[in-house]
């Protein structure tokens, strides 16, 4: 009688359980991967209840964000029709062949506009790939650097030419299986390499090392730069962090490329960190995933 009674309460409270269980994998799902589930109707008790409210939120939370993203994209796109109405004028006085002062003032409105365009660029820049991330699966692929490192080179060869600085790329391993697409980390790494020239003074170097670390693959990008204070690392990384600084050649920046490399690599099950032993002593950013 006790064995008969255990079983039956083993099999009332996993059907008591079964519904709860349903909804948190729903919200993992969804949390994880944005994966939008269809939870059964079928019970009629608290436990029904509390999957029919979970799956409200989770379909208003879906209509909230692509409604944002809507709205963000429209409004972005009549941003950039408003900075291009006065540098269009701008480029018009500056085909005149104006006065001194005249272009003076004229090309300080292109370079004015010039920014903002930046800016809306990569904040819609930013959001689509919140948005890709999110939605990403990550699965293991196959990741060869050789075949990656051309693509890196043609997107900062011409700042590395601008300030004659050297890039030394050292590639210890030839390829790894990592959880992340490869034009997401051709993207990091050219990102965090053009903030290493950018903060890097003229005539010097910039070293990128890719190499296996115990159980880790790690990608270094380090230079010689103008570095950063211990306190100021989490601040590196904020979404419009207010460290953001002029380069070396009055560089301009938007603030927000650590935060979406930082972000595309947690996504993908992956580190990023930044050190410097101070000011002038340079930067170093590390990026590691599990093999």
């Amino acid at each position: 009688m006790t064995l008969l009674a255990t079983l039956v309460t083993l099999l009332v409270l996993r059907q008591l359980i079964k519904p709860i269980s349903l909804a948190s994998k729903s919200l993992d799902d969804y949390r994880n991967n944005r994966k939008l589930s269809v939870l059964p109707t079928e019970y009629t008790d608290e436990a029904g209840l509390l999957m029919c409210n979970i799956q409200e939120s989770i379909y208003e939370s879906e209509s909230f964000i692509n409604e944002k993203q809507d709205l963000i994209y429209m409004l972005s796109h009549d941003l950039k029709n408003f900075a291009g109405n006065p540098q269009g004028l701008a480029k018009l006085i500056l085909s005149e062949n104006p006065s001194e002062s005249v272009r003076h003032l004229a090309e300080l409105i292109c370079e004015s506009t010039n920014l903002q365009f930046r800016y809306i660029e990569n904040f819609i820049k930013l959001l689509k790939e919140q948005d890709q991330v999110v939605k990403i699966n990550p699965e293991a692929k196959t990741i060869n650097f050789p075949s990656i490192v051309p693509f890196i080179n043609e997107q900062v060869e011409q700042r590395l030419l601008d300030k004659n600085i050297t890039l030394d790329l050292n590639l210890e391993i030839s390829e790894a299986d990592l959880r992340i697409d490869e034009g997401l980390l051709v993207q990091v790494l050219v990102n965090l390499i053009s903030n290493a020239i950018k903060f890097s003074y003229f005539d010097s170097e910039v070293k990128v090392r890719i190499y296996k670390d115990d159980s880790k693959l790690a990608i270094v990008v380090a230079d010689k730069g103008i570095g950063f204070d211990k306190h100021q690392i989490e601040e590196l990384f904020k979404k419009f962090t207010k460290m953001s600084r002029l380069g070396t050649a009055n560089e301009l920046s938007t603030g927000i490329g650590l935060y979406l490399c930082k972000k595309i690599i947690e996504r993908h099950k992956g580190t990023l960190n930044a050190a410097s032993e101070g000011k002038n002593k340079g930067a170093e950013f590390k990026i590691e995933f599990e093999l």
